[in-house]
């Protein structure tokens, strides 16, 4: 879909009273209580919160790791909440990378083959998919690394090869979940960097985030507490915006 002159961006997130309740041992813990989101072509934002207040689950309903009980959700237009695991797949491979707090490269294939792997999957051949992995590892400071095992890095490198694995097949949107959480100082600021170069040419962020450090580089700060978002902010804007009135997010109780 495209849009006209002057016209807002459109959609690639777009969701509707999504709610999920975990079950376990214990009581059951409603992670997401039925939560209204928009997140537009080119925007960056970060949804900051507490340990627990289910800011990782949201993330992952969007991305389909996890299954709402209730609501609707779309990506990229097309609606996603009632897609299986197969479904869910060809949409990942296609249009969402996702990068996790702990990276999880393939630890027995080298970094070439963990970042050339979504693309062969999608379809590219073994010469693009080269070509691929070749121009981003070196964006990203890896020439040279590409026969090494991720044992054999350090946890910024592997981190810096995850955020290659996501962004190889050019997705849509990329979402990651706490993406210097295991990370030190240095670590933390080369994800930051990269993450902002990639936004500045258009990429789409949607990142989870404890650290005040990671949630200052992003468009639009949410911040979630018990399931709920507690606040939407644009950065740079003079007042936040409030749920229920800016038409780009609500709550339902």
């Amino acid at each position: 879909m495209t849009t006209g002159p002057g016209a807002p961006p459109e959609a690639i997130v777009r969701a509707e009273g999504l709610t999920k309740t975990h079950h376990g041992d214990r009581a059951p813990v409603h992670a997401v209580r039925g939560v209204d989101l928009t997140v537009r072509r080119g925007e960056f934002v970060a949804v900051t919160g507490p340990s627990g207040a289910g800011k990782s689950t949201l993330l992952h309903l969007v991305g389909g790791l996890e299954r709402p009980d209730a609501g609707r959700l779309w990506i990229d237009g097309e609606r996603v909440d009632g897609h299986g695991e197969a479904r869910w797949a060809v949409l990942r491979r296609r249009s969402v990378g996702i990068v996790f707090q702990f990276f999880n490269l393939v630890s027995h294939l080298t970094v070439a083959d963990n970042v050339e792997l979504p693309a062969l999957l999608a379809g590219a051949t073994p010469r693009a998919a080269r070509a691929s992995r070749a121009e981003l590892l070196a964006e990203l400071g890896l020439h040279g690394r590409e026969n090494a095992l991720p044992g054999a890095l350090s946890g910024g490198e592997q981190q810096r090869v995850a955020l290659a694995r996501a962004l190889v097949n050019q997705p849509a949107l990329l979402l990651a979940d706490e993406p210097a959480g295991s990370l030190d100082s240095k670590g933390t600021r080369d994800v930051l960097r990269l993450l902002a170069r990639f936004h500045a040419r258009g990429q789409t962020i949607l990142m989870v985030t404890h650290d005040a450090r990671m949630a200052s580089a992003a468009d639009r700060v949410i911040s979630f507490f018990d399931g709920r978002v507690a606040d939407d902010a644009v950065l740079g804007d003079p007042a936040p915006a409030r749920p229920g009135v800016s038409g780009v997010l609500d709550l339902k109780d």
